[in-house]
């Protein structure tokens, strides 16, 4: 076998592929011996048939179609490993021009046209600038989580006097009506409605402030354009609304009780802003680690120039969109629910996701080359080191993670690696 390489477009070569007789008839050989475990042949047991015999009864020609798929398979991986090629998609392959020419004892060329891994152009990835993240947890971030921390605890009270606000609880009787007639499924009985959730149609909500306990209401809205019911998908409608009750949150003071009632570990409300501010202080130090990794790996790959290869944007939305199925199993919701409750279809959902699937491939091509320029290798006493780790935290054995793993470290190497680029360009960035 002999291989010859052209660049014929950018991240795409063709690969001229010269096979042996030799070759083709070993081919032929391996066919031979798939197909007569499954001839019957009288007087002889399956897979028993003499060569020539079985030749002589189906022909030669009979065990060309699974010759040629091994005499090319087999041709082709040679041919990657000998010219040290990374392919990222199957390979364009003419079989028809190969079927009418294969013969036995002759040798062929066939033309393989293979999308490869990009190589990208590193541009500036030491001594990049990133704006410093502020440490800094003010008074107002404290009284801030206090309000929350309030929230939580609040109850609802019946409001006697006044009007709704948003984020009251309306108790109201409604009816739809398009142009003068009610419509199915637009009827509610002391339904509670909390203003501002958004969980009614757009413009629903906001036409309920503002009214009294007892109040009659006419809300005119227009359902959305791709509202799963067609009947109504974009028409206008009035909603008829009787106010019942209106409930709104009552906030306990914050004392010392309320402080004991958050956190039994603490004596007063001082004892809790204290405890507070040092739990916002780590979380501020952790986002500041996550600000300088993203901010130096954005300027990195902003800085290189690659072309990415479609075909590696598509296989990494494969992966997007069966991790999104997998998740949404785990909420008990299978992906065609979700289409239907979304108005959506996969041509969509993968559109949705080709922004995210492009800068994941774009970041991943430039991280290993920035890996490569530095010399970034993994040991496999890193790898060993890391699945102990991994077997620790989720409280597995190694022998159980490997096998979770498929045996394949692949994963776990990549990962270590990532964290080499990312340590080297977080210790050679400055922060303004």
């Amino acid at each position: 076998m002999s291989v010859k390489v052209e660049n014929i477009e950018t991240n795409k070569i063709q690969l001229t592929i010269d096979v042996t007789a030799e070759e083709v008839n070993k081919g032929i050989q391996a066919s031979f011996k798939k197909n007569a475990a499954k001839a019957n042949v009288p007087g002889f047991r399956k897979g028993k048939v003499p060569f020539q015999m079985f030749v002589k009864m189906f022909g030669i020609e009979s065990l060309y179609p699974d010759a040629i798929d091994q005499v090319i398979n087999e041709a082709y991986t040679n041919a990657l490993i000998e010219e040290k090629i990374t392919p990222v998609d199957y390979p364009e392959i003419e079989y028809n021009e190969i079927i009418q020419s294969f013969k036995k004892d002759e040798g062929f060329t066939f033309v393989a046209k293979v999308t490869v891994r990009p190589v990208p152009t590193l541009g500036q990835y030491k001594g990049l600038e990133i704006k410093k993240f502020d440490l800094e947890v003010t008074e107002e971030n404290i009284e801030n989580e206090l309000k929350q921390m309030q929230a939580r605890k609040a109850e609802w009270v019946l409001k006697e006097e006044g009007v709704s606000e948003q984020g009251d609880i309306v108790v109201i009787d409604f009816e739809g009506f398009e142009d003068g007639v009610p419509f199915e499924g637009g009827k509610g009985t002391n339904y509670e409605l909390e203003l501002g959730s958004n969980s009614f149609i757009p413009g629903f909500e906001e036409q309920l402030v503002g009214k009294g306990t007892g109040e009659e209401v006419e809300v005119n809205v227009s359902f959305p354009e791709e509202y799963h019911a067609e009947n109504l998908a974009g028409k206008p409608v009035v909603f008829k609304c009787t106010v019942h009750e209106i409930k709104t949150k009552a906030l306990p003071e914050l004392t010392d009780e309320f402080a004991k009632d958050i956190d039994e570990k603490v004596s007063s409300l001082e004892e809790l802003k204290v405890q507070i501010k040092d739990r916002l202080t780590q979380s501020k130090l952790h986002e500041s680690k996550h600000h300088v990794e993203n901010s130096v790996v954005e300027a990195a790959v902003a800085n290189a120039t690659v072309e990415v290869p479609e075909a590696m944007v598509k296989n990494e939305q494969d992966y997007m969109v069966k991790d999104f199925e997998r998740r949404m199993q785990m909420q008990g919701m299978t992906i065609d629910l979700y289409y239907q409750y979304t108005g959506q279809d996969e041509a969509a959902l993968r559109e949705q996701m080709k922004p995210e699937a492009e800068k994941h491939v774009r970041t991943t091509l430039v991280l290993d080359a920035i890996a490569k320029a530095e010399g970034l290798e993994v040991t496999p006493e890193e790898v060993t080191e890391e699945i102990n780790s991994i077997a620790v935290r989720v409280g597995m054995s190694v022998k159980d993670v490997v096998k979770n793993l498929g045996g394949n470290t692949a994963g776990v190497e990549n990962d270590i690696k990532t964290r080499k680029v990312l340590n080297l360009l977080v210790d050679n960035c400055k922060t303004v």
